[in-house]
């Protein structure tokens, strides 16, 4: 309890609990607390990145006649917190483990794809799109899908137009291991395909075709060379979908000062991570760490080029405030009293990536004329005990016994290249 005098409270109260006068000092309902939900309220939440699929293969199995997505508390993300948090639209990611290239990253992939999908089906709060325009008229959480690493298509342009046909948007070249055409900024984590060479002419490739499909190219957990590379090559703006700023924390995930100025000139997005250790170098953070890079972007580069991407269920620390995905209007408050202007916020928070996917999308329009790309990888430069090499693959009838001998030696192999 503590003490106060009847003439400091006007002789309308003797006593005071001390919890009532610390809520009266840190109460959202201060401080611009409404002013930052009715902008919410006006643009509801993009989110750039979570990682709920993997922890419902993780904890259920992808199971969801397990799960009430309404209300479950073993992640951070429910519906109801979505709710709190005044999200829109969710980029899900489709997330598989580095370990599964060169084995079974495609159907584990697939398999993830098919989680989203029926997560968003079978729940009525969810509405499953795929472009500006299904955002914009969703008056439910609009789901979207996202690929989180190039090793998900096995090195094949066909893969990857067909995961464009089952509803994904953008796929993020790598995720912390090298791609046979793509280079991670992890190192020392996986020994996938060691070389110098930031982006391949294969990986090029798959630049121009991700451009003409119309698939947004994420570039969050690529190296900066590949993130240099392909800036200098793509025609349509690119994404980072949960990096911050390099300048404020220097962290590999981040986001350098010159690519900074590349994403402006290429009009993109950086949508800002808020996992503690990409905003504060550290194992503990606050929502003002997280503040300090969308202000540093913003006078490197300019606030149109800032989104949001809390890769939440995707990392294990947040910073205290933002420990949840209902915590979102805590950094549109804490952004007012930094003196944010109304439409800045309205910025960060969906018109900015409205913006970029739109243009996106114009660059698919304009790439009618185009052909699917039939480049193919070199064999060379994937060749492994479980890749099957067509090329030299016996068709001919007094070679299929041969051929059948020669698989289940290749099948062998495989199995102890793997074990």
């Amino acid at each position: 309890m503590l003490w106060m005098r009847e003439s400091s409270l006007k002789h309308r109260f003797l006593w005071l609990p001390a919890w009532m006068l610390f809520l009266a000092v840190v109460s959202p309902t201060s401080n611009n607390w409404q002013k930052a939900l009715d902008i919410m309220e006006e643009a509801p939440l993009i989110d750039g990145h979570n990682d709920l699929p993997l922890q419902l293969r993780i904890l259920y199995q992808n199971r969801l006649s397990k799960v009430n997505l309404r209300n479950l508390t073993k992640t951070k993300t429910n519906i109801e917190k979505l709710k709190d948090g005044h999200v829109g639209a969710q980029f899900w990611s489709a997330y598989v483990m580095c370990s599964a290239q060169n084995q079974d990253a495609v159907r584990l992939t697939l398999e993830q794809i098919d989680l989203i999908k029926r997560m968003c089906e079978e729940n009525e709060e969810f509405e499953l799109v795929t472009n500006a325009e299904g955002i914009a008229k969703s008056n439910k959480i609009a789901c979207l899908i996202g690929i989180e690493g190039g090793h998900s298509i096995d090195s094949s342009l066909g893969a990857l137009r067909m995961f464009y046909d089952l509803g994904v948007r953008y796929m993020s070249l790598t995720h912390t291991c090298n791609t046979p055409w793509a280079e991670t900024s992890s190192t020392g984590v996986h020994k996938f395909y060691l070389r110098d060479v930031s982006l391949t002419d294969f990986g090029k490739e798959v630049v121009k075709e991700m451009n003409r499909l119309g698939m947004i190219i994420d570039l969050s957990h690529t190296s900066a060379s590949t993130a240099r590379a392909v800036l200098n090559i793509s025609q349509a703006p690119v994404i980072f979908s949960h990096s911050s700023a390099y300048g404020v924390c220097p962290h590999h995930r981040n986001v350098p000062d010159d690519i900074l100025q590349s994403i402006k000139k290429n009009k993109g997005l950086v949508m800002i991570n808020f996992h503690t250790e990409f905003v504060a170098c550290d194992t503990t953070a606050t929502v003002k760490n997280v503040a300090d890079h969308f202000d540093y972007i913003k006078k490197v580069a300019g606030a149109e080029l800032i989104g949001i991407g809390g890769d939440y269920d995707g990392a294990s620390g947040f910073p205290k405030g933002l420990e949840d995905v209902s915590k979102y209007p805590v950094l549109i408050q804490e952004l007012l009293n930094r003196g944010w202007e109304e439409e800045e916020l309205k910025g960060i928070l969906r018109t900015n990536f409205l913006r970029v996917f739109k243009n996106i999308e114009e660059v698919r329009a304009n790439s009618k004329a185009l052909k699917p790309n039939e480049v193919e990888i070199p064999t060379k430069e994937v060749d492994n005990p479980c890749r099957l090499n067509l090329q030299t693959f016996a068709v001919s009838g007094r070679n299929i016994a041969t051929s059948l001998h020669a698989n289940s030696l290749i099948l062998f192999i495989c199995l102890a290249y793997n074990w």
